[in-house]
Formats: structure tokens, C-alpha cells, sequence
């Protein structure tokens, strides 16, 4: 036998329940891989094969040569957390190196393609005549005990892994690390395929396919890409991971008294036997994309997704000149440059999917401000408490992005709807520097809010209408992550849309986002925007200034709460555990008592707010710390918003700290 072999991974565009388009894609990307001469082609997680064993659902790798099932391996640990509800769908393989003969008329599969009787179903391993490979599927590889350790010890020398992987901000570092250190420590090749696009969902899978062996990367795939196939090719010397594993005394150790694996063995090789002069490829140096490439990157390919697939003509948004619509026009741009981009690259599949968009099969993106304008309608709203400032800075945004852009007034909606309530309760509300009492000033405040939204989905009906062009607009919204954990935000306003790129980024993500690209896209209209305090501009204006911000309102800043997020979510802390944390992470610049200040007034917004989180807007998910209730953040949201016995328990820690410390100067001074 040889010793080099060379194997191909994916990263697919799959679509649930698109079994042609699914199909499609896979037979293009065996086509890719063979012409690139690939022994081994790997897909990613459940392209197209869930399987019925015994009337039970499973989440499967089908392995075939030449028109046979060589195995039908199940999943064996299931991700059940997060974004994932996989025990809704299928259940666990829980018999572990097992494997038995089913019969494959039972199974649920497409056996026009397999014309066999029965097949293998299990957990086993193939013996090729050169080598042995084993089999993952996502989650296996990021457990305690993933299979692949025992596998390694077994003389499995390439594992492979079917993923369905999706993308957060400064994930790509912990998965490459994970990959890598499948292999530092015993040695053999990692292969790793993942699904790439908007599955339909809150979720981007980023791609990332790649190869790994003996702790080093061999082989990157594009995180971001519009490309529906993506194929990954590897030349692998196979001795040396067998030279690896021969220094590693523990590790042969361990393999004397492992228990074997069921092996299958297969009259095929992955080498040649005349291939000592086919060059291996060597490591690489991963290209990581900073958080602020990310920003750009991932929601600007998950909307052209959506956009392509809702069979929509465009996007609509409520353009306030802030920060929030501001990052997310930018990033409906940057998914325009990607377009153009890949269009000039020779992409036909993007190109087929512009002309059906704009409805022209004629047209060709070439220019991004240009294709900007034929599918980006943005609206400034203005009401009474608008200030110049918000109104220039929108103009110039949209001049410079191409969007067809929109100027109006609602103040005559507004005040047909206030003044219906003042004739039917015979009260007339008034803002809060007028008079009116606090449940005044913030109705009038919401009232503002909800007729955006109203007039936001009248102009994404109907604007292309009025301007002789087919087809409606999704709208967009632009609301952060931050603003959902606090609340801040009117339920049903402008921030309700059809789904929302930026809602699961933090402000101060945001922040560096725009910064990327005044830098990076030349929108010298970001600079004015980045500088100026974020504001609702819902109240009157003081002198024809804003006198409203943001982070007044709160009560706290946005860093503040960014870090409150990640403590509730991340860290699990509820407000006395948030408080233990906080009184060591802030004791350079706010006391104990302070600490319980923010903490109590944090959770008691939390709390009363958190029922705006069943209506949240479909969101991209960026962040780990999403209260987005609807998938990842399954928690009640009906609090007891006074927080009794946790707010009295910080208040008897913070007692206690300040005598420990007027004891300690005591001690001091004497």
C-alpha cells in the first residue's frame, strides 16, 4: 500500500425539506472532489440523511461505496442546549461498538439508490486496506468523552465529523482549538465538515470546513462565503501520524487494554502504491476574522439567505441615524458588496438569484451602491422630537450607502391617535417636562414608536408599488442584544420587524463594528454617528437639542450591560451570585453598596420587562448571553420583579462588608 491519502470535506448550503436542491448539492460537491481526486469525501450533518431504524428517528452518517451502505452510524450524544432541542427530533444511539444487520427496506432510506437487502447499523469503524477511519457527528466531538479518544487508541487513524455548527462572535477560536486538540494529544487526522447559510432560523452556520493532523491545521475552509458548495481537499502522509503515536508512550499504554471497536472491512484503499512522490500538505496558520470582520460578514450572508428564499424583492428599514439602524444598514451593504463580489467571481447561482430578485434577467450587479438602491429602501421618521442632527445624519448614510431613501413625518398620525384616546377618556396625556406624570410621558413615548412600525410595514408593502417596481420589502429591525436583556425597547415599535441582524450583538460590538467600516467601506457619514450619544429622541427637544439618552433612561451604560448579560446567561448568576462577582470584578471603582445598587436596579428592569421577550423579533444569534425566549433562552417571563429573599441577602452581605472594613481601618489606625 501507499502511504499518502487524499480526502475531501463540505461545507453545504442545505435547506430543510429542499430534498432536490440537498441532492443537488451534494452530487456537485462528489463531482468537485473527485475531479480534485479525493478517495474520501465527508458532508455535513444531516445533508440529507435522517434515518428510521425500528420506528425509531435517528440523526445518521450513511457511509456508501460504489452503490453500497457500508454503515449506517448514529449519533450517539445529542446537543440538547443553547439553540438546540435535538431530543425533540431523534434519540440517542446508546449502545456503544455495537453494530448489527438491519434491513434496509425498514430504514427509511432511499433504496432505489442502495439496491441491498440489509445493512450494518451501529457504532463501528472501517478498515480500509491502508488505514482505519471512525466516525463523529457534532456534538460528539465537543464532549468530556468523545468517541474519537477511543477511536485513537484503537488504531482509528482519520476521524471525521458531520457537523451542523453555527456561528457567535469569537467562536471560530474555540472550534479550531477543539479540532486541533482532537489530534495533539494521540495523533491521526481530523476531518471536519460543517453546513453553512441560514437554515431557516435565528442561526448562521458559518462553513469552516477543515483538516487537521496531529494537532496542526492542514486545510481552511471560508467562514463566510455565498457559495452554496464549498469542497476542501487534503493530501495526508499517513505515516506520520503512525511516527506520532510511536513517541507518545501513554498513549500506546492506553491502547494495550482498550476494549476494540466492531471493524468493517473494506476492499478499498485511500493511497496508491505508487505515490512516495505525491507531496503531503503541510500546516498552515488559521486566518482568523476579527469580531468586527464577523459583524460584516456573518449577518450580511444569513440576509441574503433569507432574502433569496423568502422570495422578496428587498429589505425595509426605519433608518433613526444611530448607531443600531446605522449597523444594520451597513451591514445590508456589506451583503451587497458580497453579492457584487461574488457575481464577479463567476458565482451563476448569485447571479440567477439577483435577476429573479430585481426582476430583471438581464441585469448584473456590478456596483454595490448601485444594487444597493434596487433592493434597500430606508425611511427617516420624524416626529416633533427629531432633531436636525439625526435627519442629516440618515441622509448622508443612505447617499453614501445607495439605499432609495425616504424622508417623512408622523406627528399627524400621532396626534390622530392621541386624540382619539383625549376624546374618548376626555384627559389629554402630557410629556413629563410639561406636567404629565411619568405613565404619561413614557405612553406618549410608545405611541411614537408603535405608529414607525405601523407606517414601517405599510411602506415595505407597498413603496415598490408606488415606485412601478414587483414585490415587497421584509423589514428590518434594530434592536441589540443589550437593549433586549434591559428591555428597552416599546413592544410592538419600530424594533418589531420581520427579522433583525444586529439583535443579537452587544453596543459595544456595534460600536467597533461601525468604526470597521467608516474605516474599511469609506461611509464618512458613520463618523458623526459614532460620536453622538445614542438617543430614542421620543422626548422634546431642549432648544432644538436632544435632551434624551439612552443610557440616562437605563439607569446604567452599556458596558454595564454587557457585563450584567454574560453573568446572567453565561455565568448562570442570579442576584446575589451577580453581586458576589461584581464586588471583586468593580472594587477599584464602586463600593459594595454600589454594586447592590446596579445589581437590584438591573433585575428589577430584567424582571418587569422580560415578557417583551415572547414577541422579540427574529434575531441573528451573535451572542451567548441572547434573552431571545423563543429558542435559546428558555426561561420564565413572569418574575417576582421585587427579588425578596435575593435582594435581602445582598443587603445583609453589604452590612457585613462595610463593618469587616471600618474594623480593618480601626485596626490600622491603632
Amino acid at each position: 500500500m501507499g502511504r499518502t491519502a487524499t480526502v475531501a470535506t463540505c461545507a453545504l448550503n442545505q435547506w430543510a425539506l429542499d430534498f432536490d436542491g440537498n441532492l443537488a448539492r451534494i452530487l456537485k460537491s462528489i463531482e468537485i472532489a473527485k475531479y480534485k481526486g479525493a478517495r474520501y469525501r465527508l458532508g455535513p450533518e444531516l445533508e440529507i440523511w435522517p434515518v428510521m431504524c425500528r420506528n425509531v428517528r435517528y440523526n445518521c452518517r450513511v457511509i456508501f461505496l460504489n452503490k453500497k451502505i457500508l454503515l449506517i452510524r448514529p449519533k450517539m450524544m445529542l446537543a440538547n442546549t443553547g439553540n438546540y432541542r435535538e431530543l425533540r427530533w431523534f434519540t440517542p444511539w446508546s449502545r456503544a461498538r455495537w453494530v448489527a444487520y438491519s434491513p434496509l427496506l425498514n430504514m427509511h432510506v432511499c433504496v432505489l439508490c442502495f439496491p441491498q437487502e440489509t445493512v450494518l447499523f451501529g457504532d463501528a469503524v472501517l478498515a480500509t486496506k491502508d488505514t482505519c477511519l471512525g466516525s463523529e457527528i457534532c456534538e460528539e466531538l465537543w464532549a468530556p468523552n468523545s468517541p474519537h479518544i477511543e477511536m485513537g487508541l484503537d488504531g482509528v487513524e482519520i476521524f471525521t465529523n458531520s457537523s451542523g455548527s453555527h456561528h457567535v462572535l469569537r467562536k471560530a477560536h474555540t472550534r479550531v482549538n477543539v479540532v486541533n486538540s482532537a489530534t495533539a494529544k494521540s495523533g491521526g487526522i481530523y476531518v471536519l465538515a460543517n453546513q453553512k447559510g441560514c437554515d431557516g432560523d435565528r442561526l448562521y452556520y458559518d462553513g469552516c470546513a477543515m483538516i487537521s493532523m496531529n494537532g496542526d491545521t492542514i486545510a481552511q475552509g471560508s467562514q463566510f462565503s455565498l457559495n452554496d458548495v464549498e469542497v476542501l481537499v487534503a493530501t495526508l502522509d499517513l505515516e506520520d501520524v503512525r511516527s506520532y503515536r510511536a513517541e507518545i508512550s501513554c498513549r500506546n499504554l492506553e491502547a494495550s487494554k482498550v476494549n476494540s471497536y466492531p471493524r468493517i472491512k473494506v476492499n478499498f484503499a485511500l493511497s496508491c502504491s505508487d505515490d512516495i512522490c505525491v507531496p503531503a500538505c503541510e500546516p498552515i496558520q488559521w486566518r482568523y476574522h476579527s469580531p468586527e470582520e464577523e459583524i460584516c460578514l456573518g449577518p450580511a450572508c444569513w440576509l441574503w439567505d433569507y432574502l433569496r428564499r423568502s422570495n422578496q424583492a428587498g429589505f425595509f428599514l426605519p433608518l433613526s441615524g444611530g448607531i443600531d439602524s446605522s449597523a444594520t444598514a451597513c451591514i445590508v451593504y456589506s451583503m451587497c458588496r458580497q453579492v457584487c463580489l461574488a457575481v464577479k467571481n463567476g458565482n451563476q447561482d448569485v447571479l440567477a438569484d439577483v435577476r429573479r430578485i430585481v426582476n430583471d434577467e438581464t441585469y448584473t450587479p456590478v456596483d454595490s451602491q448601485e444594487f444597493c438602491g434596487h433592493i434597500f429602501t430606508t425611511c427617516y421618521m420624524a416626529s416633533e422630537n427629531s432633531s436636525q442632527d439625526t435627519y442629516n445624519r440618515a441622509k448622508l448614510l443612505a447617499e453614501q450607502i445607495g439605499s432609495y431613501h425616504i424622508n417623512l413625518n408622523i406627528d399627524v398620525a400621532v396626534k390622530a391617535i392621541v386624540g382619539i384616546f383625549s376624546m374618548v377618556m376626555g384627559r389629554a396625556p402630557q410629556f413629563r417636562v410639561y406636567g404629565g406624570s411619568s405613565r404619561e410621558n413614557l405612553a406618549l413615548q410608545n405611541v411614537q414608536a408603535r405608529i414607525r412600525m405601523v407606517l414601517a410595514y405599510l411602506f415595505a408593502q407597498l413603496s415598490h408599488w408606488a415606485r412601478g417596481m414587483p414585490g415587497g420589502l421584509l423589514v428590518l429591525g434594530s434592536a441589540n442584544v443589550d437593549e433586549s436583556l434591559h428591555g428597552y425597547l416599546t413592544k410592538y415599535d419600530c424594533s418589531s420587524a420581520d427579522i433583525n441582524p444586529i439583535g443579537g450583538i452587544s453596543k459595544t460590538d456595534l460600536r467597533s463594528f461601525i468604526q470597521y467600516c467608516m474605516e474599511n467601506f469609506q461611509l464618512t457619514a458613520l463618523r458623526s454617528i459614532i460620536s453622538a450619544p445614542p438617543t430614542a429622541e421620543l422626548e422634546p427637544l431642549a432648544d432644538g437639542q436632544v435632551s434624551q439618552t439612552d443610557e440616562e433612561d437605563m439607569g446604567m451604560t452599556y458596558t454595564e450591560l454587557s457585563v450584567y448579560g454574560k453573568l446572567r446567561k453565561m455565568a448562570k448568576a442570579g442576584p446575589y451570585g451577580m453581586f458576589c462577582k461584581l464586588i471583586n470584578m468593580w472594587k477599584e471603582i464602586c463600593t459594595p453598596r454600589e454594586v447592590a445598587s446596579k445589581v437590584k436596579h438591573f433585575f428589577r428592569m430584567y424582571s418587569i420587562n422580560r415578557h417583551k421577550m415572547t414577541t422579540l423579533t427574529p434575531a441573528y444569534h451573535a451572542e451567548n448571553y441572547s434573552p431571545d425566549d423563543n429558542r435559546f433562552d428558555l426561561r420564565p417571563f413572569l418574575y417576582n420583579s421585587t427579588w425578596s429573599w435575593q435582594f435581602r441577602s445582598i443587603d445583609k452581605q453589604v452590612i457585613y462588608l462595610q463593618r469587616r472594613d471600618s474594623y480593618d481601618l480601626i485596626l490600622r489606625r491603632a
